[in-house]
């Protein structure tokens, strides 16, 4: 099983919602983690467009990087410019991969306008966590 863990500055939204598709889409396949620059719990709307999904991410822990545990993944992969920049180092043999998803936790404007960029981060964010369980299947 390979171990996998996604980054991004807060470890409230993007990484949550990327953890929830990848143990969903992964089971038997990986072990998912996720953590952020710092932790500021999982955002409200992030488990709202999940649910709209079918995926409950509301039992989910927002966690600062772990370094002892960074350095067991097989794969780190950053969903945001902060967390790219500012990652500590890994180890060679650990893969590192980035996606770079605009952060909706910032939009304003309407609670319909609010909520579409959540989806739209929800929906970018499940492409590419389909295509890294389809890749690891291929390897």
């Amino acid at each position: 099983m390979k171990k996998v863990m996604f980054l991004c500055t807060a470890n409230s939204c993007r990484s949550q919602m990327a953890e929830g598709f990848a143990r969903e889409y992964g089971k038997g396949l990986i072990d998912v983690y996720s953590a952020g620059l710092m932790s500021a719990g999982v955002h409200r709307r992030a488990i709202a467009v999940m649910k709209e999904e079918g995926i409950d991410i509301s039992t989910q822990k927002s966690k600062a990087i772990d370094e002892k545990l960074l350095k067991k993944m097989d794969i780190v992969i950053t969903l945001c410019v902060n967390a790219e920049q500012y990652c500590p180092s890994t180890l060679p043999g650990i893969k590192r991969i980035h996606w770079p998803i605009r952060d909706p936790v910032g939009t304003t404007g309407s609670e319909n306008t609010i909520m579409n960029e959540f989806r739209r981060a929800r929906n970018e964010i499940s492409t590419l966590v389909q295509k890294l369980i389809k890749d690891i299947k291929n390897e």
